[in-house]
Order: C-alpha cells, then structure tokens, then sequence
C-alpha cells in the first residue's frame, strides 16, 4: 500500500502522506460531530434530527429562531475564528522556522488588539457588541483597526528583526517585546478610560464568543476565502523556504516577496480574527504544532491547523456554554490547553539544547 498519495494543482504538484489524509479527515468529523452539539445543546436542547431538518428549511419557528439567529452564527463564527487562527499559525511558524513564532507569542495579536481596544475605549462606544453607535463601531471602525494594528505590528518586528535575513530565535525575541510593549499600552488606554468603556473592552480582551452575529461571521469568511486560497498558492515556496534563505533562492524562489506575502496572510486572518471574537489566545500557536505531530510532516500543515483550529475553539465553544455551570470567556479555555503547552515545549527544545 502506497504510503503517499499524488496531488496535482495546475503545473505543480506534490505527495500528501496517507497519515495527514487520515489525521485531517478525522479532524473533520470531529468538528462536524462538534458543530452539531455546539448548535443543539444548550439551555433549550435541540435534537439533532430536528437541527439537521431546520438547517435544511424545516424546524418550527422556535427551532428557527434558535437555530439560525443565535446558535448557527455564533457558531460559525467560532469555527471560521479558529480556521483563521490555526492557518495563521502553521504561516508565521513556517515563515520563521521556529515553532514558537505564532501571533499571539510575536505580539502581532497584541498590535491588532491594542488598536482595537483604543478604537473601543477613545470612541466613547460603551457597551461593545449593543447599540446602534457600538454595532456600526463593530461593522467598521473595529475590523479596520485590527487589521492596521496588526499590520503595523508586524512590519515594525520585520524591521526590527532584520539583519541580512530573519532568524527565527531573533525574530520570538523581539516579538515577545514588542507584544509586552503593546499589552502596556493596553492596559493603559484601561485605566484611563471610563469605566463603562473599560469593562466592555475587559470583557472582548479575554476572547469571547458570547452573543456572536452574522455581523462577525461574513468578514471572517470573507478573509479566509481571500488568503486562504493564497496561503495554498505558497505550499511550495514554503516547502523550499524550510531549507534556508540561500537554498530557497537557489530554487528560484523570490524571497522578499514570498515573506510578504505570507506576513501579509497571516496577519490579516490574525487580525480578522481578533477584530470579531477578540484574542483567543494559543490557538495559533498550539493546533499547528499539534497538528505537525498528528500528520508526522515536516512543518505545520495548513489543510490540519485550520481544522484542528476550528475543532478547539468550538469545543471551548461548547465548553463555555453548556458544560461549565457558570459564564466564561472562552479565551480562558483556550489559554488554559495552550499554556501548559508553551511550558511543556519550552522544555523540551531546553532538553535539546542542553543534550
């Protein structure tokens, strides 16, 4: 039995090993078995069979208001959130070649969120997510200064980590600063702000899924329908940029601009995904790495972190609306898996070093 299977794209092709096929298929079920509880659990439980039958125009009104006003976009949200978030990560750790460069850890999540917070906070729009002045802050304000924020984060840590290339221990170094500098200037747009603006941007820092609307879903689907197509585009200048700047050259790949491009891929879905549900944090940083050892390659695979994205911050999803007995961000929850993570993997690359 062939251990690989052959995928062409146009002019190009490459071998997909059958264990990512599989570690990818199974995470698809699980997100479709985890999406289908997200949307029938819940103070008002719904079968699956009658979620199914409302999803395809049945249902009665009660199951029709339920479903597709409130569980259905709030749960999309969270799966295209997570999507964003773990292809962004597979990116920016193939880009730097160090598993510990992802946008929450180079502070890029930081720089999308500190723009949003001061837009939050300097707007005078209390009460984030109601209201006709917060909901028109949301639709436009928000996602725009994400996006800058993010954007202008990134190119700053470029700068500050070129030096005749990007090395990967250099470039976590300088982002691990850059996102403590951010945080600051968070927490200090905070303590001078109202306290009613304070306590709505308190409560979006920590990453919540809460009362989620069409109004995220569609500019998140519509970056991902932007840059991930994109992100495929580059599987192979990313395969050639793991052998090295000078071998990737040799190979007739266009450095500067395939860098770019990938910056520019994975912030927008970064800062995409923190302008709608607000930072969740180690998404981006843990499902790659968790992915890369489920399929066994030999850097992040993009198809797998998109859905192992997806499967975790719906299940923190899920987690925080119907398991737990009270209300919490599920931000929290994602921080609790990805934080012994950090340290378990801190350890490990200190054991190599050291042996």
């Amino acid at each position: 039995m062939a251990l690989s299977l052959p995928v062409r794209v146009g002019p190009a092709s490459w071998l997909v090993s059958r264990r990512a096929v599989v570690a990818t298929a199974a995470g698809v079920v699980a997100l479709a078995v985890l999406f289908l509880l997200d949307i029938s659990l819940g103070d008002y439980t719904i079968a699956f069979k009658d979620v199914l039958a409302t999803l395809f125009g049945g249902g009665d009104a009660g199951q029709q208001f339920i479903i597709h006003q409130i569980r259905l976009p709030q749960a999309l949200v969270a799966v295209l959130a997570g999507c964003a978030l773990g292809l962004s990560g597979a990116l920016t750790q193939t880009f730097a070649r160090n598993p510990l460069a992802s946008p929450d850890i180079l502070g890029v999540t930081e720089g999308a969120s500190a723009a949003a917070v001061a837009t939050i906070v300097l707007s005078g729009a209390s009460g984030y997510g109601g209201g006709l002045v917060s909901g028109t802050l949301q639709k436009l304000g928000l996602p725009v200064a994400a996006l800058i924020g993010g954007l202008a984060t990134a190119a700053l840590l470029y700068l500050l980590s070129w030096r005749r290339g990007i090395d990967g221990g250099r470039l976590v170094l300088i982002g691990i600063g850059l996102g403590a500098t951010l945080t600051a200037i968070t927490e200090w747009l905070l303590v001078r702000a109202r306290i009613q603006d304070a306590a709505s941007a308190a409560v979006w820092l920590n990453g919540s899924l809460n009362s989620r609307s069409w109004d995220q879903a569609w500019p998140l689907l519509v970056t991902l329908v932007l840059l991930a197509p994109l992100s495929f585009l580059l599987v192979l200048r990313l395969n050639a940029l793991q052998l090295g700047d000078d071998t990737a050259r040799v190979l007739g790949v266009r450095l500067q601009t395939t860098q770019l491009l990938i910056l520019v891929a994975a912030v927008g879905l970064a800062a995409m995904s923190v302008s709608s549900v607000g930072p969740l944090e180690f998404v981006a940083f843990v499902m790659p790495q968790i992915a890369l050892r489920l399929t066994g390659g030999s850097r992040p695979p993009l198809l797998a972190s998109m859905v192992y994205g997806a499967v975790l911050v719906v299940a923190a999803d899920l987690v925080t609306r119907v398991v737990l007995p009270f209300s919490l961000p599920a931000g929290l929850v994602t921080a609790v898996i990805g934080a012994p993570y950090l340290i378990w993997l801190l350890l490990r690359r200190n054991r190599k070093v050291n042996a």
